[in-house]
């Protein structure tokens, strides 16, 4: 039988921009460039003779007709990745894709990824240092490391740390400022926020019983990352998450105010799809992680939990 099918990398690009309703970010998902999107959407639709999304200058919405087809078509990518993944014997790719946010690439995984790469030193690693949260399979990640509670349907959870949250100051902002004795001391210096972490402050007052400043003045940065560098540098306090800032504290580029810190309800975890958790590079890496994080291998989640 003859099968009359659009292209397969046109149902591709139309998977990504109706999940995530954005070119640019379907563009980034997928590697790339926007144009090539549009073109690929314009391909579809003309292969088809229907509009599949509605596009206004404010936002990108799906059609009827596009509404009806991408269950059909998500479905059916996600059996051919799942198919291809759970071929017995497959031998390794000799590559592993992992995402994480920025942070946790630049304060923890980057200053390690030397200690990986002497263990496997063939591997050709991508990393993906993005906020997006990527789709298992048809994302095409080996790997994501996830900041929650662990429950993501459908996916392999190992978890990998508690996060301990604990106001952070460069040693020269406390030898300008003089000590800080109590949490009122803090209305005497900007707080450095995350955008993409909105609760910090607000997590750790709540867990140490102690109001906010009624008036904060504070800086706003794009990341975590960023506005610990910023710390760093004396502009202000920010809230440190342990143990993504061990190496900071560790070399002195920051210090704790107020004790150790508290535990908060999040973890770090290492998610895979249920497929790819015996593969041998998944499988490298997570002993490696592990290892280095101290974890005991037991804490292993999987998706029907």
């Amino acid at each position: 039988m003859a099968y009359r099918l659009p292209s397969m990398n046109s149902l591709r690009v139309f998977e990504a921009v109706a999940r995530l309703l954005s070119f640019k970010v379907a563009a980034e998902a997928l590697h790339i460039t926007p144009s090539a999107v549009s073109h690929a959407v314009q391909s579809l639709e003309s292969w088809l003779g229907v509009e599949l999304f509605a596009r206004t200058s404010r936002r990108l919405t799906l059609t009827t007709a596009g509404r009806a087809f991408y269950p059909h078509v998500k479905e059916a990518l996600d059996r051919l990745v799942q198919a291809t993944e759970s071929i017995p014997g497959r031998a390794p790719k000799g590559q592993l894709l992992i995402s994480c946010s920025p942070t946790f690439a630049s304060r923890w995984l980057l200053p390690k990824l030397s200690q990986f790469r002497e263990i496997c030193p063939d591997l050709s690693i991508e990393i993906e240092a993005s906020q997006r949260l990527v789709e298992f399979p048809v994302d095409g990640f080996d790997l994501a490391i996830r900041r929650g509670a662990g429950h993501w349907p459908h996916l392999h959870c190992v978890r990998l740390w508690d996060e301990t949250i604990v106001p952070v100051a460069s040693p020269a902002l406390l030898a300008r400022q003089g000590p800080f004795h109590t949490v009122d001391d803090l209305e005497r210096v900007p707080l450095l926020h995350a955008v993409s972490m909105p609760e910090d402050w607000k997590e750790w007052f709540s867990a140490t019983n102690h109001r906010p400043p009624i008036v904060d003045g504070g800086i706003r940065f794009d990341t975590s990352s960023l506005a610990l560098d910023a710390a760093a540098r004396g502009l202000g306090v920010a809230i440190g998450r342990r143990p993504l800032i061990d190496d900071d504290l560790n070399e002195g580029r920051l210090v704790t105010l107020f004790g150790p810190g508290v535990k908060c309800g999040s973890a770090y975890w290492l998610v895979c799809s249920e497929e790819a958790k015996a593969w041998p590079e998944v499988l490298s890496f997570r002993k490696w992680i592990l290892a280095a994080s101290g974890t005991e291998p037991a804490t292993a989640r999987s998706a029907a939990q």
